[in-house]
């Protein structure tokens, strides 16, 4: 388990690209046969990911979560981007093919992960958020969801939006998730920008192909940075920094958002003529 503390923004300015990328850039999720977690203080999210080639108990010390087991107060968000694998949550199977998502609700004290076909992995990337209620767990598939259509080709940022985690689709506490997909030719999300003060959010970049980079920006509207992320590579984004970027084609990624509330729309706009 790796560990991540809060940087304040006037740290931020101040760091180099290796220390930016050494606070914020979440690397090496995926190893075959293990997991990883990295529990960031910023409302001590937890991102993970699990490559099963034999079944895989997720465990956690009581050490790091203080109870004795990780969703004894927590709830999580798992989407398999791989192929077909299986989450077995308290004796019960759930079947996932790629951008299958799943809801784990607080409470459930068994995960196991596995793939159907242990010489291709499935490659599970996770979410998990301190939870006070519990709901039940629930699959979710892209075709279940209700597509939210943005942007366009003039601003080479036509995209579609799937909510799997959210109010008006399968409900959690806190935690909000979804995939956000770039049509062929398009390589700009969340430009114009913006922030959100009451939430922070985690953007996991994937199908990238491997000469293929995004540049993800960062930092408060007045002082902008950039961490350049590869396939299969996450950025943890404060409630006090914009989050955004631009590939060198279109690629697909994961959001997942905690904090004060669920409403998808709050935002507090960046009026272009103030980036800097």
């Amino acid at each position: 388990m790796e560990t991540r503390n809060p940087i304040h923004p006037e740290h931020a300015k101040a760091l180099t690209t290796e220390q930016l990328r050494k606070e914020f850039l979440i690397q090496n999720l995926f190893r075959e046969g293990a997991f990883k977690l990295v529990y960031s203080h910023f409302d001590r999210i937890m991102v993970g990911g699990v490559c099963p080639q034999d079944p895989i108990s997720l465990q956690v010390s009581d050490k790091v979560i203080g109870a004795s087991y990780l969703l004894e107060r927590r709830e999580m968000g798992i989407i398999n981007i791989g192929p077909k694998g299986r989450v077995t949550v308290d004796g019960t199977d759930y079947e996932l093919d790629k951008r299958d998502g799943l809801y784990v609700g607080r409470g459930t004290e068994a995960i196991l992960f596995s793939s159907e076909d242990k010489g291709k992995p499935a490659r599970f990337y996770l979410t998990c958020a301190p939870a006070h209620k519990n709901y039940p767990t629930e699959q979710i598939t892209t075709g279940e969801t209700q597509p939210l259509h943005l942007g366009s080709s003039e601003k080479s940022n036509k995209r579609t939006i799937h909510k799997y985690i959210h109010p008006d689709g399968v409900k959690s506490c806190q935690l909000v998730m979804g995939i956000t997909v770039l049509e062929p030719n398009n390589v700009w999300n969340t430009m114009p920008t913006h922030t959100h003060v009451r939430r922070m959010e985690v953007y996991f970049y994937f199908d990238i192909p491997k000469e293929e980079v995004v540049f993800h920006l960062m930092g408060e509207s007045s002082e902008t940075r950039h961490i350049i992320v590869r396939n299969e590579e996450a950025v943890i984004g404060p409630s006090w920094s914009i989050h955004s970027g631009v590939g060198t084609q279109n690629y697909s990624f994961i959001w997942a958002m905690v904090g004060e509330n669920q409403t998808f729309d709050d935002m507090d706009e960046v009026p272009m003529d103030t980036l800097r």
